[in-house]
């Protein structure tokens, strides 16, 4: 893991990884900013237009909105972000792998762009279920001081790893090794996971954490077959 740490930190130097981390950056920032506009427009509609409140009582629902998606911005930020990476995801991987792993690459399958989309899309949704599902549980633990961190690096540590594992593992396996290589790494891609879980919550590290977690695990699992 420390490996593929290191080798990742020298791969963002790499032109075609700045490339995907300027539009991932953007992407993610615009998709952020959409989502924030449109809740905004949404509760003064729904607070004016058809509850009939006043246009200062809709200013301060919609205001009450947006910063409550602020506070669960987090949680937000990381399943847009990992969505993204998911659309350049491909991208990435290769330019690990033409640095480092080109016997792998000659071999490689082409990921379709919708199969990148759908996968980096069902990510997203998983990620909000299962951290919307564990609020309450973060919102108790804040009482312990260190218990909604642990919890919410353990539980994304373990979605992350799954989910940028698979993006370096459909480029090599089929799908019955898929199964068997899922069982056999599920530790070592949590541990990952939880990096980069732990990553994505420190503020401007949260840009870069997603694709150092795909460069991360493509070290990983060229690592693992070697």
């Amino acid at each position: 893991m420390i490996r593929a740490f290191f080798l990742s930190l020298g791969d963002l130097a790499d032109p075609a990884i700045i490339r995907v981390f300027v539009k991932s950056v953007l992407l993610t920032l615009v998709a952020f900013l959409a989502i924030g506009a449109g809740l905004w427009f949404a509760t003064r509609w729904l607070v004016i237009d058809q509850l009939g409140w006043d246009e200062t009582a809709g200013n301060l629902a919609a205001i009450s909105g947006f910063l409550a998606m602020l506070l669960f911005g987090w949680v937000l930020f990381r399943a847009i972000a990992v969505a993204v990476v998911w659309l350049f995801g491909d991208e990435i991987v290769i330019a690990v792998e033409r640095r480092h792993y080109p016997a792998a690459l000659a071999s490689a399958h082409h990921v379709p762009v919708t199969r990148s989309l759908a996968l980096g899309l069902r990510s997203a949704a998983r990620a909000l279920l299962v951290n919307v599902i564990l609020a309450p549980a973060y919102v108790v633990l804040l009482v312990t001081g260190f218990g909604t961190p642990l919890l919410f690096y353990a539980a994304n540590g373990w979605l992350l790893g799954a989910d940028l594992g698979e993006m370096v593992a459909a480029r090599h396996l089929s799908h019955a090794e898929m199964k068997q290589w899922a069982r056999d790494t599920r530790w070592a891609r949590w541990d990952m996971g939880v990096i980069v879980a732990a990553l994505l919550s420190v503020p401007f590290v949260n840009l870069i954490a997603p694709i150092l977690g795909a460069a991360m695990a493509t070290h990983q699992f060229h690592g693992r077959r070697r």
